[in-house]
């Protein structure tokens, strides 16, 4: 495998631009799931890329059966995979009690074809349920070897700090992109303080979306171009006035992108920089969505992005960004670009009914 730049979550060394399976698996997600031949080479390709970190969740469809088919038929060294899946999400709403953590780990323990997975989330949190018997019961699969690190995912900075107090919170699962920078917020936002507490607390950043679910790569141009499945087609914040103004985001990265060169395939990969010299085969500019990418990175080491896509094109296309180095004024244009895209893009980042579920307190415990 080419060598990816890699980061720390715990002890583990992970590639930066992770692999998120929502959309490979969950037909509610993006529409039409491929056969499994074809998921496969998509798999094949993320592994071969050098791409270890693969996030998945017990509601993303299949997703958790086919990592574990692939890894029997690819029989690769369970080690050099960093497994990371998710629990909490129920038809009848969120549930973080201690016997229905250890239901759902030993379920997906058993779907991927695993021993242990090396991170495991509470994908949203149990309102009802206090976040200290919560982390209690996700230490104890620890303990056993069935987990190596905890993670949270949409939670707020109150109940991540209580959580970090039982057991260290090794990462924290977020929605964030330059359409999206709640975690920056400051009280009353739901989400206010919550990088901050992050960071004060040694606990890493992965992003999910990083992409505004696909849009900020400039691929989709209108919302009659979503299937009718695709759950993009009920968040406000896609809304055919706000098109617009989304592609015009788009557009002002692009143009930064354009001062960059990638290799087409992570396997030409050569030392990039700053300057635009003339292309040579297999290059050509940096794309909208990959600079994106780049620019959730250039937060900081404590960032990772899980960007999804069922295609090897797009796959090789967001693990390149890896390797794109903006500079600081270019960092700070892209802000200046995000913060004006939240201050001028109306509507909810979520599918209705969503918002109540994110940045929640629990009770404190008896």
């Amino acid at each position: 495998m080419p060598a990816l730049p890699l980061r720390k979550i715990g002890d583990s060394f992970v590639s930066p631009v992770g692999f998120g399976l929502m959309g490979i698996a969950l037909e509610a997600a993006y529409g039409k799931i491929e056969s499994d031949e074809e998921r496969f080479k998509v798999l094949d390709a993320a592994y071969e890329a050098g791409c270890n970190h693969w996030d998945t969740a017990d509601v993303y469809g299949d997703s958790e059966e086919l990592i574990g088919k692939w890894l029997k038929q690819s029989d690769i060294p369970r080690n050099t995979l960093f497994i990371a899946t998710k629990f909490g999400i129920t038809a009848s709403g969120m549930i973080g009690t201690p016997a229905y953590i250890r239901q759902q780990l030993e379920s997906s323990l058993k779907k991927l074809g695993v021993d242990y997975v090396d991170l495991y989330y509470q994908h949203r949190t149990d309102p009802n349920t206090p976040i200290e018997e919560t982390v209690t019961a996700m230490a104890e699969l620890v303990k056993e070897g069935k987990v190596k690190y905890l993670g949270l995912s949409e939670v707020s900075a109150s109940t991540l700090r209580r959580a970090h107090a039982v057991h260290p919170i090794a990462a924290i699962q977020v929605e964030y992109s330059p359409l999206v920078l709640d975690i920056e917020s400051s009280p009353p936002n739901p989400a206010g303080d919550l990088l901050k507490t992050a960071r004060e607390l040694g606990v890493k950043i992965v992003a999910y979306s990083p992409l505004a679910r696909g849009l900020i790569t400039g691929q989709v141009t209108s919302p009659d171009q979503f299937e009718a499945s695709d759950c993009r087609t009920s968040i406000s914040k896609f809304s055919a006035a706000n098109f617009p103004k989304i592609l015009a985001v788009v557009d002002s990265i692009k143009a930064i992108a354009e001062k960059h060169i990638v290799p087409r395939t992570p396997a030409t990969i050569q030392p990039l920089n700053n300057t635009m010299p003339a292309l040579e085969d297999g290059e050509r500019p940096a794309s909208a969505g990959q600079v994106a990418l780049a620019w959730i990175l250039a937060q900081g080491d404590d960032f990772f992005v899980i960007p999804g896509t069922k295609k090897i094109r797009y796959l090789n296309e967001n693990i390149l960004a890896s390797y794109i180095s903006l500079s600081p004024a270019e960092v700070q244009e892209i802000r200046k670009i995000a913060e004006d895209a939240e201050k001028g893009i109306e509507g909810d980042r979520f599918m209705p009914g969503w918002a109540g579920f994110a940045y929640v307190d629990t009770p404190l415990p008896k």
